[in-house]
């Protein structure tokens, strides 16, 4: 982990840290919740050996980079922009870009919004959002999941902070971390929000005391505000992204969810993946891959599918910017004990440079 320089940009109005190493073609790495640019270690020191340019900033409102105050700081036009203008502090006209949770969900807007800045995208965990002009999204939550539904608890500025405050962070940490149910969580009202906490926790193999006490030794200096405007941020995120109503994500794609992912169980999204309607909004899907047996947290899970013997045969190949027919798309389900066969599919992507 030495190895990995970190350096800080000013970038969009905020002071932005960004850990980065290796020298080649430069791979974007973008964080979820509760997470840093930590959740990508793995998969950095492994690309950089191969020849890549890992990098992965702590997003706004986490980690080492500036915590603005105002909800309003926290919409996807902020966060996108915060990425484009470190690209050009990098000097860096177009990146692969990878994305996990909240930063999946930046992902697809960040190439809905700037295409001209991705190479390619490999998304993990949260299928593409169309932007429904009817509804927004907490609104829609709230009808759909009811307003106990984790996301619509997160809304009231201050009331998962303070529950949050009630047990150690590194309990925090270990809670969201582990958790591998397939249902949406949710806490009713009357319930505290604290109570999700009060289960004891054993740490998953792939989880150390170690990693753990990273992420609390950071967000005991922030706090989760930063994190949870994200939530508080969804809905002027929506009206704001109203001239993107309908619009397609045309970078080529590869996506990657694990089965007991609970995105992946959220109401809709198997028969909005299966069906048709992820290919419509994304024409250059190439492939679904969905793993079996693994949860939300896959790229610290499972990392060792980023360390493949076959990393320099897809690094030979070179990435054509084409459209594909439905044909291109293929779902498929991973056991284990193949799961490093799988790289060839999902990050091929990202090693043609």
């Amino acid at each position: 982990m030495e190895q990995i320089v970190h350096r800080n940009f000013a970038v969009n109005g905020i002071n932005m840290h960004v850990a980065e190493i290796g020298e080649g073609p430069a791979v974007l790495f973008l964080h979820g919740f509760p997470e840093l640019w930590y959740s990508w270690r793995h998969q950095m020191l492994y690309l950089s050996s191969r020849g890549y340019r890992a990098i992965a900033p702590d997003l706004r409102g986490y980690g080492d980079t500036d915590v603005p105050s105002s909800v309003t700081d926290y919409t996807i036009h902020h966060i996108v922009g915060d990425l484009v203008a470190l690209l050009d502090a990098l000097s860096l006209e177009k990146v692969f870009l990878v994305g996990h949770d909240w930063g999946a969900i930046i992902a697809w807007s960040f190439c809905l919004f700037r295409p001209d800045r991705i190479k390619a995208l490999v998304n993990t965990s949260v299928a593409f959002p169309p932007r429904n002009p009817s509804i927004p999204p907490i609104q829609l939550f709230k009808a759909v999941l009811g307003d106990g539904f984790y996301m619509c608890r997160f809304q009231e500025p201050g009331g998962a902070e303070a529950a949050f405050a009630t047990t150690e962070t590194a309990k925090v940490i270990s809670t969201f971390l582990s958790t591998r149910s397939t249902t949406s969580p949710s806490i009713p009202k009357g319930i505290e929000i604290g109570a999700m906490f009060e289960a004891p926790i054993t740490l998953p193999s792939w989880l150390t005391e170690e990693d753990v006490n990273y992420y609390a030794s950071k967000f005991d200096k922030t706090g989760f505000t930063g994190g949870l405007n994200y939530y508080r941020a969804m809905d002027l995120s929506w009206e704001l992204s109203a001239p993107w109503t309908g619009s397609q994500v045309k970078v080529p794609v590869k996506f990657v969810v694990g089965d007991m992912d609970l995105a992946y169980h959220f109401p809709g999204v198997k028969e909005y993946i299966d069906n048709g309607g992820f290919k419509k909004d994304v024409p250059y899907l190439q492939e679904v891959i969905v793993m079996e047996g693994v949860a939300h947290f896959l790229n610290q899970e499972k990392p060792e599918e980023l360390m493949c013997d076959d990393f320099t045969l897809l690094g030979r190949a070179e990435l054509h910017r084409c459209s594909y027919d439905s044909s291109d798309l293929k779902s498929s389900q991973k056991k284990p004990s193949l799961l490093n066969r799988w790289l060839r599919h999902p990050l091929n992507l990202l090693l043609r440079g």
